[in-house]
């Protein structure tokens, strides 16, 4: 059980920080100790709930890492980890039956042993599979929508104790809300995902200029199935990223002197030195394109490998979701802003990927094909960096452009922006307020999205 569901910081390369995943292992809660510790809560009044709620039960369960990006929690999601098994695999319909506390990184050995993969992964698998869907997360592809997208059914426990199954033959309009569910619908128990047979990824990166990419940009969306960019700021250098199917035998680009060496140690240092002397920062992204990203790498192994990223940095991260054919004029604004304003220092990488839209009502790509813009400030050695005036020139040219903020992520939106920026926003209140009128599941950061 997660009462606070308190997404992880993604960002460039080694993207994820916080506690390690063996000291987040899920603890276990049977339905009749989860009803129990609800029987008391349905009896106060609707505010207090929602904040006694997550001190009691905060002191008995297990709860995810806090984000060192967001400094808040995301939800209170209360996820049931009393059992964190794969139930059931339908060969033949390729799907896959788990309970929602599994961990995605102790799902891919099982699916693996079943010849089965999920299609897409979004860049850290110590996350559990309730979790992932809940906040939206995301990876890249024009083909390949957010990884709620593959959840075919599921089943829901609302605050008066009903056991829901939804799909889209049953309990649709709840099903459409609980993909992207913000851990405030209720306990989600199982899960039911859509896998493909098992395949090999093989992943191509290459040195480029934001001008030839963003030029290019449908040449490069269609020429790899999981295209990604990193631009490096206050320079014109891009990382090109290509990941696609390939029958190639595992092989790794890996090396320790210039992974960790150079691309951990030094830069850490570099990093926090900056820290007094702001102007190195533009110098030091420049200085590790150079060392790092000039010369084409490739690594090919199963997909899941591929897909999910080392975790090395602390750090702060932003990640909107745009519509796609508004990327050159965000990406170029941002450049124009620091260009404009040199007293403003951003880290590198902004990554960039792509997603396909969806009918998910509280989907960052929620009826239109998205573009993601994820900027990142690292914290050396822990050290806090100034990011004020980044974070609000990206974020007034995130709303400029059309953007919605990733649930996961640091943002500092409202009602009154959700309502605009989602056109199904009173629809999922509705169902909201009809599974939870007493607002046990609400907690600080979802009354300031929901009030």
């Amino acid at each position: 059980l997660h009462t606070g569901f308190h997404p992880r910081a993604w960002g460039g390369r080694g993207r994820g920080t916080g506690v390690a995943a063996s000291q987040a292992r899920p603890c276990r809660v049977s339905l009749d100790t989860l009803s129990a510790l609800f029987s008391p809560l349905r009896r106060l009044p609707s505010a207090a709930c929602s904040r006694r709620s997550q001190h009691r039960l905060g002191q008995a369960t297990c709860i995810l890492p806090r984000s060192p990006a967001a400094g808040q929690g995301l939800a209170s999601a209360w996820l049931l980890q009393a059992r964190v098994d794969l139930l059931q695999v339908d060969k033949e319909k390729q799907q896959v039956t788990v309970e929602a506390g599994i961990l995605l990184a102790d799902l891919h050995p099982q699916l693996d042993k079943h010849g089965l993969a999920l299609s897409n992964l979004g860049a850290v698998s110590d996350v559990t599979a309730a979790g992932v869907i809940g906040s939206g997360t995301h990876n890249t592809g024009i083909n390949h929508g957010i990884l709620a997208t593959q959840v075919v059914a599921l089943t829901l426990l609302t605050a008066d104790g009903t056991i829901l199954e939804c799909s889209e033959s049953s309990n649709a309009e709840i099903f459409q809300a609980a993909r992207v569910h913000l851990g405030c619908l209720g306990v989600i128990l199982t899960i039911t995902l859509q896998c493909v047979p098992q395949f090999h990824l093989q992943e191509t990166s290459f040195p480029s200029t934001l001008k030839e990419v963003l030029d290019n940009l449908d040449t490069h969306l269609k020429k790899s199935e999981y295209f990604r960019f990193l631009w490096f700021p206050h320079s014109e250098n891009v990382s090109v990223i290509y990941q696609d199917h390939t029958d190639k035998p595992p092989s790794s680009s890996a090396n320790w002197f210039w992974d960790y060496a150079i691309g951990f140690y030094l830069l850490e240092f570099l990093l926090w030195t900056s820290t007094f002397l702001p102007c190195l920062v533009g110098w030091i992204n420049r200085f590790f394109f150079w060392l790092l990203f000039t010369r084409k790498k490739e690594s090919s192994d199963l997909s899941h490998r591929i897909f999910t990223y080392e975790c090395r940095f602390k750090q702060h991260v932003q990640d909107w979701a745009i519509p796609r054919e508004k990327t050159k004029e965000a990406l170029l604004e941002l450049k124009a802003m620091l260009e404009a304003h040199p007293e403003v220092v951003a880290h590198y990488p902004v990554e960039v990927r792509f997603a396909r839209g969806d009918d998910i009502l509280l989907s960052p790509c929620f009826q239109r094909e998205s573009c993601y813009i994820n900027i990142i400030m690292y914290r050396p050695y822990g050290k806090d960096v100034p990011r004020l005036d980044y974070w609000l020139a990206y974020e007034t040219i995130m709303k400029k452009v059309g953007g919605r903020p990733h649930w996961a992520k640091a943002h500092n939106c409202t009602r009154k922006d959700f309502e605009k920026m989602y056109p199904a926003f009173p629809k999922f209140c509705a169902i909201r307020e009809k599974l939870d009128p007493t607002g046990m599941f609400l907690n600080t950061y979802l009354e300031k999205v929901f009030y």
